[in-house]
């Protein structure tokens, strides 16, 4: 029998089940005693029990990354190979393609590769509600999501404080004489959702009516940055005016920039995480840093806890920082 099997014959959810093995509190004490008794019936040894009889770990981590050339994705990846090596540990790296069948299709096969536990680069905005291809995993091994948010027993998840960068951005925006604020968004993950948040937590907490018009949604594309710039070039012409711009991604900033600039326009421009991009606009781009190193640092930490039967945790949010360049500094405005 397997996980579905239990909860099907308990007449109980799978998540419940899940509690059960996991000797989570959340769960009723009727619930409890009617997936022991099946499980008892039936003889059930979760795998995880069955490992450590067998004392045979792996020493390898599973990553599941939506795009590895998406410069915002290899970061983590790329930390995390490295602080997990220094851990003792081997890595098996796995693209979904930002597709939730693959996610689900991957999550399957690392298990079955018997690895320690699985890492995710950022999650959806569905799976905060829908996560059942999370449980039968997390009832066996222990699963860790960067930037993004499951809560289910043995889901441990590692987040950047985006909805509060957002918010804090748009106040020093409307602090500086801002009140028409354009906002490029790219993506629907739960890291995108939180943003479009801050936004608007940001426009009402400067008692700026929120706008629809003025958000943009940028499709994904491989060549996000020639999108952005045709995308703010035809805003320009049809769209409502604006006097600053926030960008969701420092890509797309940099599209909207040349965009800007092509039609001698001059107002504050920030992107978000950080990157190269921001370094190698002309002016510099004034971006958000997520704080990347401490995320996957904590996440590492949190990894080796739950490895040695510790229980940290469930979720850490990690404080973000504005790094000013040339195209928005705080200090130079009223």
């Amino acid at each position: 029998m397997n996980i579905y099997d239990i909860a099907e014959k308990a007449g109980v959810s799978v998540a419940t089940v899940s509690r059960v093995i996991n000797n989570s509190k959340n769960v009723s004490e009727q619930s409890k005693n009617k997936v022991m008794e099946v499980i008892n019936q039936e003889k059930y040894v979760p795998n995880i029990f069955a490992r450590n009889l067998n004392s045979s770990s792996s020493k390898t981590i599973g990553i599941l990354c939506p795009i590895i050339s998406d410069i915002n994705h290899v970061k983590p990846v790329s930390i995390l190979e490295h602080m997990l090596r220094e851990a003792g540990y081997d890595i098996l790296l796995c693209c979904t393609d930002s597709v939730s069948e693959n996610k689900t299709k991957y999550l399957n096969l690392l298990h079955n590769r018997r690895v320690d536990a699985i890492i995710l680069i950022g999650s959806t905005v569905e799976e905060v509600e829908h996560y059942e291809h999370f449980v039968p995993i997390a009832a066996e091994i222990p699963i860790l999501i960067i930037n993004g948010l499951v809560e289910l027993d043995n889901v441990y998840c590692i987040l950047s404080n985006e909805r509060a960068a957002i918010q804090q951005l748009v106040c020093a925006l409307h602090q500086a004489g801002c009140s028409r604020i354009l906002y490029l968004n790219d993506t629907c993950s739960f890291s995108g959702y939180q943003k479009i948040l801050g936004y608007k937590d940001g426009l009402q907490a400067c008692h700026l009516e929120e706008q629809p018009e003025l958000i943009l949604q940028i499709p994904e594309a491989d060549d996000e940055l020639t999108l952005s710039q045709q995308m703010v070039l035809d805003f320009l012409e049809t769209g409502p005016t604006f006097d600053a711009l926030i960008a969701a991604d420092d890509i797309l900033a940099v599209g909207a920039q040349k965009a800007l600039l092509a039609r001698n326009i001059h107002i504050p421009i920030i992107g978000f995480n950080n990157s190269r991009f921001a370094q190698c606009a002309s002016p510099e781009l004034t971006s958000i840093d997520t704080n990347m190193e401490t995320i996957c640092a904590t996440a590492t930490h949190i990894l080796m806890e739950v490895l040695q039967g510790h229980h940290p945790a469930s979720s850490v949010l990690i404080s973000t920082r504005l790094i000013q360049r040339d195209s928005f500094r705080i200090s130079d405005n009223p």
